[in-house]
């Protein structure tokens, strides 16, 4: 509905001619650029037809392009020439949009462009160009003029924006708009910056972007990033802005929701009971957690970038700055031992230990790490020492030997360290080289790093390692060291070395089906639960958390189920967990319910209970899983709805599917509209192909059988119509089409397919083929009638040619009669006999083919050839009506495929029409042809008595005539026959006297389709 305040607020303040007119053309109001334009005032132009404005000459393809705008209801666009006030033309652009008023009135908001200064601005070829290649990029485009005026937004923007379909903007139409006219289409907040911004890009002339928020034509607001840049001429000329608009709404959400998951997580480090910190790639450090801050007693800024260089003993920090930094070369983990100064100003050891965080890329986006105070451990390594010889036995025990060591290399090495290490325990301790050799090989390298670092640095280490036996078994080894000191000086390393491997391999082995079992549930959506009958704890899966969709920081508890089961299904639940907990003797269970989580989606799960007794049958727990069963009751469902619709859909389109076995020759699979199509019962199972191929007629049966079977040995697709006789003598047409289905080893085994009951599509073509043939002998008769009662005129028209030969042949004769002969006269008097007999012998061949019963025959035509043989037939009929025949026919028509004889009845009972339109007051016939939009358009012209307009619509239906001897079938035949060919027939009152029947057809006419004179 059109604000008709805001229309006449921008007529008024429009630079240019503007005004409001009706559907049918009446000026409503204009504004004062028009009364200059025109000389006229506001009464005037108020009483006056928008077209009486033009020039006279511009008045018809004025009016032809508004009817078309009325029609459609697409934007007017035209340029003409409108009456100055001082009698020079002014050329304009006329621009127009339709509006529905409050009443329901169409009023139509008309603006005049000079077009001589939107030439030099607009640049049409180049405007639409941009148009079009905006238009087809996937994104947001716009451009602007060099003023800043948004003129054009792409169909993208437009339907985004929920503009008008007739909105300029759509157009590129210069309304005039102001720079930042465009800002109202922005989030109130962000306009003023949006200004700011366009401001600058156009004082500067260079590109520019800022982010704003637009809303949806829904009322959505959501986030853009803008980016303009100009387009100039090779003389540097700014011609437009260019603009993209990019939806950044998601990364700006994802930017706020990484902010909030940040500073969660940093809440959560907060509360870790142990010293957390976190560094960028570059092994600068950004973050301290509060518990590490105040065991420092320094602020969180102190311990940024590499100023924790300043919190670690001195004798430490050359090694532990270089072992940090060369885990950030290599991207390994982190693990050192250092001092770091405690917040009363105590050094204490700590073991620091960082983990690299990568992204999908495998590169590390960040490093975190754990510092933990181990000089209680580094005490109670000393006071092992002490208790060397109470360790004996606990080594062999727990395949742990025990070792000394200084710089010349093992002093010693127990009995249970030889064995462990797979040599001769009489023997000596290994050298250093020794000792490397049956190192791993991928360890080999660490370890003798850590041998040359320990002997430096006079520290303790802890570490895991693989030997190699000398019989090739490949052992895990864990490795502690600490330093000896007596009276301050280093003295060497005393150590164990444990035999992990059973424990490295189950810890292996249990992380691995840990994983696999996260993954395999994750996967089937199955999550695995249990519960302690006598305390109630519960236990759950990662997965079951994430089913029931509760926040795995949460601890497991009944209540957080029940209030996630549908309240339908939480009475029968309950009733089953009090069962399931109070009575013996039942083995496994099974159920499915419904949740309902936060976002309100209903989920279906299907549990299974199984109970743990104790010796006494007790049950002291109930283990179980639940699946989430969502996606398969979905797509259960809409496999019977699949099947239902099918089922219909065959029974609507008497389509009946199946698919046979190829050896065996059964059916494997019929519908039942199959059955119903064949006659068959269901409930007496699929039929044999003997069975089935009896209930071919047999008269197909042979040609049926030899299609199967050629299909089946050449292993192609099946497509046939045939018969079926049904045990109740009713008789189908059927059509099967089969397509085969191989093996992988290329072996037919199966033929699938559909049988069609055609039996109505055949009946229809016969009776078709009916009509089509009553339809040409309707037009035959219609060409006769109407020779018929051109009778007179085609005697005269034949009579004239023979009267001439006869006079020229008398003239022959005088001539020859002379003494002597004049030979040349009498030449010249046989040829004029010649050419006049050859012209009747043409009109008796023309009258001939239209008085001819034939089937339709197309051919190549020259149509304006036809016309003219046309003409030709009619002259002494439109000379005895007093009619004069104007043509105006376009050369070098191109031939098309037509009937030549239908295409002379549709010329002739047009014109015939048009004869008898005037014959009692003479006038004037006009034919045209001419080639328009890829199509022949044909018309008939007379100043006769016209149409009636309340019967316009009834003239081509069959036997209704305006004539009192007509039959009514001329124009429903012509109809018939023009659309039979692609084309298309009718007429319209001139605006003077007589009327005017128009008709199309296509260059490339296609198949003829049957029509009976609807």
């Amino acid at each position: 509905m059109a604000d008709i305040t805001k229309i006449d607020t921008f007529i008024q303040g429009s630079p240019y001619p503007a005004w409001l007119a009706t559907a049918q053309g009446q000026c409503v109001y204009a504004n004062s650029a028009l009364e200059r334009l025109t000389g006229f005032n506001s009464d005037q132009i108020a009483q006056a037809d928008w077209r009486s404005l033009l020039l006279e000459e511009d008045r018809a393809v004025a009016s032809d392009s508004w009817q078309k705008s009325l029609t459609t209801g697409t934007p007017y666009r035209v340029q003409v020439r409108m009456r100055g006030s001082d009698g020079a033309p002014e050329c304009v652009e006329l621009i127009a949009f339709g509006h529905k008023a409050g009443d329901g009135t169409e009023l139509w908001l008309f603006i005049g462009l000079d077009v001589k200064s939107i030439a030099a601005q607009k640049r049409p070829e180049l405007e639409a160009q941009i148009q079009a290649t905006l238009n087809v990029i996937p994104a947001y485009t716009w451009y602007a003029l060099p003023s800043g005026a948004l003129t054009f937004v792409n169909e993208r923007t437009a339907n985004y924006l929920g503009l008008p379909k007739d909105h300029p903007l759509r157009f590129g139409i210069d309304t005039g708009a102001a720079w930042d006219s465009h800002t109202a289409l922005l989030h109130p907040d962000d306009r003023e910056e949006a200004r700011n911004v366009w401001s600058t890009c156009l004082s500067t002339g260079t590109a520019g972007e800022f982010t704003f928020r637009v809303p949806s034509a829904e009322g959505e607001y959501r986030w853009f990033l803008t980016r303009a840049e100009p387009l100039r001429a090779n003389d540097g000329t700014l011609l437009y802005w260019i603009g993209v608009n990019l939806d950044i709404d998601d990364a700006k959400r994802a930017e706020d929701a990484l902010r909030k998951s940040e500073k969660e997580l940093r809440d959560v480090i907060d509360t870790i009971p142990g010293l957390v910190w976190s560094a960028l790639p570059d092994g600068s450090n950004t973050y301290a957690n509060k518990r590490f801050v105040e065991y420092l007693g320094l602020s969180a800024e102190h311990t940024a970038g590499s100023r924790w260089h300043a919190l670690i003993h001195p004798d430490d920090l050359e090694r532990h700055a270089s072992k940090w930094m060369g885990a950030v070369a290599t991207g390994k983990p982190h693990e050192n031992e250092s001092r770091y100064r405690r917040s009363d100003g105590q050094y204490r050891w700590h073991l620091d230990r960082g983990m690299p965080l990568r992204d999908e890329d495998g590169n590390i986006v960040k490093w975190y790490g754990v510092t933990t105070d181990i000089e209680d451990r580094k005490r109670a390594e000393e006071a092992l020492q002490q208790s060397q010889s109470y360790l004996e036995e606990g080594q062999r025990v727990a395949h742990m030997g025990s070792w000394a060591f200084n710089a010349a290399g093992f002093e010693y090495w127990s009995t249970e360290l030889f064995r462990i290490y797979g040599l001769d325990p009489s023997g000596k301790p290994p050298t250093i080289e020794e000792y490397l050799a049956l190192v791993h090989a991928e360890d080999r390298a660490f370890m003798k790093q850590g041998i040359t670092n320990m002997l430096a640095d006079h520290r303790g280490f802890d570490f895991t390692k693989r030997i190699v036996r000398p019989d090739g078994e490949i052992r895990h080894v864990r490795c502690v060291g600490v330093p000896v000191t007596q009276g301050g000086t280093f003295q060497g390393f005393l150590g164990t070395g444990m035999d992990v491997t059973e424990q490295e391999l189950l810890a292996r082995e249990l992380e691995r089906r840990q994983a696999y079992l996260a993954e395999a549930q994750r996967l089937t959506h199955t999550g695995s639960w249990a519960i302690d009958v006598r305390t109630d704890e519960h236990f759950w899966s990662e997965e079951m958390f994430r089913i029931n969709e509760i926040d795995p920081k949460l601890k497991p508890a009944w209540s957080l189920i029940l209030d996630r089961v549908h309240p339908d299904d939480r009475a029968s639940l309950e009733q089953r967990k009090n069962k399931e907990f109070s009575q013996k003797g039942w083995n496994d269970s099974e159920a499915d319910l419904r949740i309902v989580v936060s976002d309100g989606r209903i989920k279906y799960l299907h549990t299974i209970a199984h109970p743990v007794m104790d010796a006494s049958g007790q049950i002291v727990e109930i283990i179980g899983t639940t699946m989430d069963v969502t996606e398969r009751k979905r797509v259960e469902d809409s496999l019977r709805r699949s099947e239902s619709h099918l089922a219909e859909a065959q029974k609507l389109t008497h389509t009946g599917s199946w698919a046979w076995h190829l050896p065996d020759r059964n059916a494997v699979e019929v519908s039942e509209e199959w059955y119903r199509i064949y006659g068959f019962d269901p409930a007496e199972g699929s039929p044999t192909l003997e069975e089935y191929s009896e209930r071919v007629h047999p008269e197909d049966r042979l040609k049926w059988k030899g299609a199967v079977e050629r299909a089946i040995s050449e292993k192609v697709d099946y497509d046939h119509e045939f018969r079926i006789l049904l045990p109740n003598g009713m008789v189908k047409w059927i059509r099967a089409v089969g397509h085969p289905v191989l093996s992988d080893a290329g072996d037919l085994e199966q033929f699938v397919g559909s049988s069609t009951d055609i039996t109505e599509l055949k009946s229809a073509e016969q009776q078709r083929e009916k009509l089509r043939q009553l339809e040409a002998d309707l037009a035959h008769i219609n060409r006769v009638s109407t020779l018929g009662e051109m009778a007179a005129s085609l005697a005269h028209e034949i009579k004239q040619p023979i009267a001439a030969a006869i006079t020229s042949a008398n003239s022959c004769v005088e001539w020859l009669a002379h003494d002597p002969p004049n030979l040349d006269r009498a030449r010249a008097a046989a040829a004029r006999i010649d050419k006049y007999g050859n012209r009747a012998a043409e009109i008796i061949d023309r009258i001939r083919s239209l008085y001819k019963k034939s089937p339709p025959h197309r051919e190549l035509v020259d149509v304006n050839g036809i016309l003219q043989e046309i003409l030709t037939l009619l002259d002494s009929e439109a000379t005895r009506s007093s009619v004069t025949v104007r043509t105006e026919l376009t050369a070098d028509l191109p031939e098309i495929m037509l009937d030549r004889v239908q295409l002379q009845q549709v010329f002739m009972n047009l014109m015939l029409n048009g004869i008898e339109a005037m014959e009692n007051s003479g006038g004037e016939l006009t034919v045209k042809s001419q080639l328009q939009d890829g199509q022949l358009r044909f018309s008939v012209s007379d100043t006769g008595v016209g149409l009636p307009a309340e019967k316009m619509d009834q003239i081509f239906s069959a036997f209704f005539t305006t004539k009192p001897q007509g039959s009514g079938m001329g124009l429903a035949i012509s109809r018939s026959i023009v659309e039979s060919h692609g084309g298309h027939l009718w007429a319209s009152a001139n605006s003077g006297a007589g009327a005017t029947f128009h008709f199309t057809l296509p260059t490339e006419v296609t198949e003829p389709t049957l029509d009976v004179f609807h």
